[in-house]
């Protein structure tokens, strides 16, 4: 795991290293300064000249600047270097995110890889922060302060040995007690987040039912579910605190108690009193440090299971890789199913898709139509290599899709989905996603074959109108012609619209099928529909139930020979025909 982490400092080293190297420095200092105190009380109590007192008195002064300039250079250095480090932890994550497969985004979920990009490298963050300053200055402080201890107190540093035992075994504790609560707490997190995820981004459905109270029911269940497992984490660490000032208190009674006893009993020459003064500066020392390890044990503690859901990120593997020698041209958009089954996942109990055999020439129109839960949008997926087939193949342009650069193949394989998202930026930002390259011409020629381009003019800006996040500012109409216009500017060989004429009307529809007819003619065009008005002119129309094909053909075979083909027709139709 920290092997893994490690990777994500990269250009941070220096400062990582610099921040331990002042801290080193601070401490060294801190634990000089009590020692030459002490010199300075004895030489009073002796009697000295002014002279030294002054001499003393320069020496701590100049100590004293140096400690305060090596702890602020270790601050600066160590805040540097763990809010570089989560910058590149963050793009790491974000980056590896990106080369997921569908399957790989499935098996973590949306709302948990937003909690292990957030809250988690915060936790982190935080971790790194204590270890490269706190968790090297405690331990040094520890040392130090023990060693000086023992040279100015003698046998009465003894009892930091009987002390140090005990809150080891107390903080071992709380650590065995709470890593399984926090390890909970955090998959809540993700249920939280998925919470909130789903109700803002269906805000419109939960006000046009009046089903606010029962969000907000939902959320406060899930919100007191992560509060319970927190509080009881919180209430096991803080023993933590009483039992560190009551070994502290008990350490500062014993140091006063048998130190002043000794030193009025063997008249100074035991103990005397500097030694006594720099012995409870050292015996303050000693218990800070303790103290600020457990706050650090307690924080790495609480960053463990942070740290151990980030590295399942960065070490997850895409499911789909590029062959070894990968082609990087497609030479047309034939589509070739053949044998073709597919399940979800290893454990699903059933297949998906099921012995799928389709051939489609290039430039063919292909209509696809069935029922809610028959695979149709599974089958497209196929193509542009989302997922890979169980069983059997996918070839495009002759070639099986797995023999092509990832990059290349969907490239020439555009998709226009029902639920398309557009994204925070300007229409021509958005529309450029087909076509970083594209002109204003091009823009509005595509954007007037996805009849587009009027409501685009009417905006106040034109094509310069900003489109919030989502596409909020705009219908789903709007937006489905939009992402039509974006496909369309990418001039791929196939081109699978899924059900993403489904907002605009019939008419509307047909003109954009009529557009692509005539601008992108050799283009192979998939298009999935519920209507059979938008596949009826298709030159074939593929027919699916259950994962399966039921049958293949023009719309006047389907008509006389399919019985599912012409119930959907007939049902569709009825109206039209009753007024007939």
């Amino acid at each position: 795991m920290i092997k893994v982490l490690a990777r994500s400092i990269r250009e941070y080293k220096k400062p990582s290293l610099l921040a331990p190297l002042f801290v080193t420095g601070e401490v060294v200092l801190e634990c000089i300064i009590p020692f030459i105190t002490a010199n300075l009380v004895n030489e009073i109590k002796d009697g000295c000249s002014i002279d030294v007192i002054v001499r003393y008195g320069i020496v701590l002064v100049v100590m004293a600047a140096l400690s305060l300039a090596f702890g602020a250079l270790a601050g600066s250095a160590c805040s540097t270097a763990s809010c570089g480090f989560a910058r590149n932890l963050r793009k790491d994550m974000f980056y590896k995110i990106q080369g997921y497969s569908f399957e790989n985004i499935d098996k973590f979920s949306v709302s948990s890889l937003v909690t292990r990009l957030t809250t988690d490298i915060t936790n982190v963050q935080m971790a790194y922060m204590m270890i490269v300053r706190t968790a090297i200055r405690c331990p040094l402080m520890l040392v130090f302060s023990f060693v000086m201890a023992f040279v100015m107190g003698g046998k009465m540093a003894l009892i930091f040995v009987v002390v140090i035992p005990i809150l080891a075994v107390g903080l071992a504790l709380v650590i065995y007690k709470t890593m399984p609560l926090f390890r909970r707490v955090f998959k809540k997190y993700d249920a939280l987040n998925n919470s909130v995820q789903e109700n803002i981004k269906g805000m419109r459905v939960v006000k046009s039912y009046v089903r606010e109270d029962y969000e907000k029911k939902k959320f406060g269940v899930a919100a007191d579910d992560v509060k319970v497992d927190f509080t009881k984490a919180e209430r096991i660490l803080a023993f933590n605190n009483p039992l560190m000032q009551f070994c502290m208190y008990a350490v500062m009674v014993f140091v006063m108690a048998y130190g002043s006893y000794t030193v009025i009993t063997s008249q100074g020459l035991a103990l005397d009193v500097g030694q006594m003064s720099s012995m409870l500066t050292y015996s303050f020392q000693i218990l800070s440090s303790l103290m600020m390890l457990s706050m650090i044990f307690v924080m790495i503690t609480m960053s463990a299971e942070s740290a151990q859901r980030i590295v399942e990120v960065l070490s997850e593997e895409s499911t789909l890789h590029n062959p070894e020698n990968p082609l990087t041209e497609v030479k047309d958009g034939s589509i070739d199913f053949d044998n073709v089954s597919f399940r979800y996942s290893k454990t699903a109990a059933r297949m998906s898709l099921e012995n799928i055999n389709l051939h489609i020439r290039s430039g063919e129109t292909i209509g696809i139509i069935g029922g809610t839960g028959s695979s149709k949008s599974t089958l497209i997926q196929l193509i542009s290599r989302l997922y890979d087939v169980t069983e059997g193949s996918v070839r495009v342009g002759g070639v099986d899709v797995r023999k092509y650069d990832l990059e290349t193949l969907r490239n020439q394989v555009a998709v226009v989905l029902q639920k398309n998202i557009l994204f925070s930026g300007t229409v021509k930002s958005n529309l450029r996603w087909g076509n970083e390259n594209a002109t204003d011409e091009e823009m509005i020629e595509a954007c007037k074959l996805a009849q587009a381009d009027e409501f685009v003019s009417q905006f106040p800006d034109g094509y310069d109108t900003r489109i919030e996040q989502g596409g909020a500012n705009v219908s789903g109409g709007q937006k489905q012609r939009l992402c039509i216009a974006r496909a369309l500017l990418k001039k791929p060989k196939i081109l699978i619209l899924d059900d993403s004429t489904s907002a605009v009307d019939t008419r509307t529809d047909a003109l954009i099928r009529q557009a692509m007819r005539q601008y992108i003619p050799e283009t192979t065009k998939i298009i999935i529909a519920q209507r059979t008005a938008s596949v009826q002119d298709a030159d074939r129309i593929v027919v699916m139930e259950g994962g399966k094909i039921n049958a293949v053909g023009t719309h006047e075979e389907l008509m006389r020979s399919n019985e599912i083909y012409r119930e959907v027709y007939t049902s569709q139709n009825k109206a039209g025909d009753d007024d007939v």
